[in-house]
């Protein structure tokens, strides 16, 4: 038997402030993360000093924090760092170059984005005094150019994030179908798509699949979504995962997804749960998805864990210093206006928006312990991040004795039988085989 080892995990953590003061919150949590061997964050951040130009499009605002925040993620002891999401290419690949060069600098092991595919879906590998941890992170949620691209023998590869695309199909009934192509005959919605058909720029989707614009129908006995994995990502990243758990004792799926089903939100799209089985049918031993900002459930997978979202770690959205001319545009403001008066604006003096709902503030740390490849326990340890401060000030993890938000999570877990026992302050994941 080969010795036990301990994992810990959390959500993004979009950081723009540095913690000058390292309180007794600091010192709770940093001590609840040391207590395993492999400490695993999402950055939601690009990490320089103005070193890229600001893209055309964002994940939100333009996320930008100084290097010296690296320096807080060492101290309250992360080792490896996921860095796929909607805000890797905030700053173009200036920002990206950047990231990566600090990221280094501050010797983590990180993993989600390079200067080509196969730099951004590499493993990355963590040695632990125990085992050899690869950690492989993606991303659902991005602009389709932020996409890393592959290099060939005649053309170098793109930087830009590894990608989890997915495929979004719109059932409707035979008659809504037909309504459809006669709306379509009638405006020029697919006019352009049509050219690009004729002229060989883009694929026909086929005689069963009917684009209206941009969006896929089919005929359905009833109507619904679905979403699904694409297949091109999802036969890379196994192929990746199959490759690591050659190399490595564990093998760690960082995802970074905001779909929802429906209007859903603490609810996954279809295709990450296929995605997450799918990467432990190929070896994965464990999948730790973030991006709703909120809590989503958990499910047991084959003794293997599943987080479909753990929420935020640090927040601090509030507090970025600058700001581009397409921001404050996209708000009716002009060169007069702060970054103050921006955020204001788009959050309508804090009246809307992730400020405003609670369990955007609220989250949990997983604990979980793995022998011999096996899942032995999980703790689930919940946090806050302020809620009740001043906008200026969220943002800061402390450990919570409210039981409110274990309450909440075994909620989110039942469908998928997924049972967790609260002991005071602390979530039990209930396993089957203990």
């Amino acid at each position: 038997m080969t010795k036990p080892i301990l994992f810990a995990a959390t959500g993004d953590s979009f950081i723009t402030r540095n913690l000058p003061n390292k309180d007794q919150a600091f010192k709770d949590v940093s001590e609840l993360l040391n207590r395993a061997d492999v400490r695993i964050a999402n950055l939601e951040t690009t990490v320089h000093e103005n070193e890229g130009y600001p893209s055309a499009q964002s994940g939100g605002t333009w996320a930008m924090s100084p290097p010296a925040v690296l320096e807080v993620m060492k101290e309250y002891g992360f080792n490896m760092i996921g860095w796929a999401n909607n805000h890797t290419l905030d700053y173009l690949y200036g920002g990206l170059e950047a990231t990566e060069r600090n990221l280094n600098q501050f010797g983590f092991v990180h993993a989600g984005a390079g200067k080509n595919l196969a730099e951004a879906g590499a493993p990355r590998y963590l040695e632990c005094e125990s085992a050899r941890v690869a950690l492989i992170a993606a991303t659902s949620t991005f602009h389709p150019w932020w996409a890393a691209g592959d290099q060939r023998s005649d053309s170098i590869g793109r930087p830009g994030i590894n990608p989890m695309r997915y495929v979004m199909t719109h059932y409707v009934t035979e008659e809504k179908f037909h309504q459809l192509q006669a709306i379509a005959d009638c405006v020029d919605i697919n006019a352009f798509n049509k050219l690009l058909i004729e002229e060989g720029f883009m694929n026909d989707p086929g005689k069963d699949v009917f684009l209206f614009g941009n969006t896929r129908f089919m005929v359905g006995e009833e109507d619904r979504t679905t979403t699904e994995p694409h297949p091109r990502d999802i036969k890379r990243i196994v192929k990746t995962i199959e490759e690591a758990k050659r190399r490595a004792d564990y093998v760690i799926i960082s995802i970074h997804a905001h779909e929802m089903k429906g209007e859903e939100k603490e609810v996954a799209a279809d295709f990450l749960p296929t995605f997450a089985k799918a990467c432990i049918d190929a070896g994965a031993h464990a999948v730790v998805g973030h991006g709703p900002h909120l809590l989503r459930g958990i499910e047991i997978y084959k003794n293997r864990p599943i987080f479909y979202s753990l929420g935020d770690f640090i927040f601090q959205t509030e507090a970025v210093t600058s700001q581009p001319a397409d921001f404050y545009e996209h708000y009716g403001l002009d060169h007069s206006h702060n970054v103050a008066d921006a955020l204001e604006a788009m959050s309508a003096n804090y009246t809307r928006g992730l400020c405003v709902h609670k369990e955007v503030w609220e989250a949990v740390i997983p604990l979980w312990k793995m022998q011999d490849g096996e899942l032995v326990e999980i703790e689930l340890h919940p946090i806050e991040l302020g809620y009740d401060l001043p906008v200026h000030r969220m943002g800061w993890p402390k450990l919570s004795d409210s039981s409110h938000i274990l309450t909440s999570l075994q909620k989110l877990s039942e469908p998928f039988g997924t049972e967790i026992e609260i002991d005071g302050v602390i979530g039990r994941v209930k396993l089957n085989h203990v």
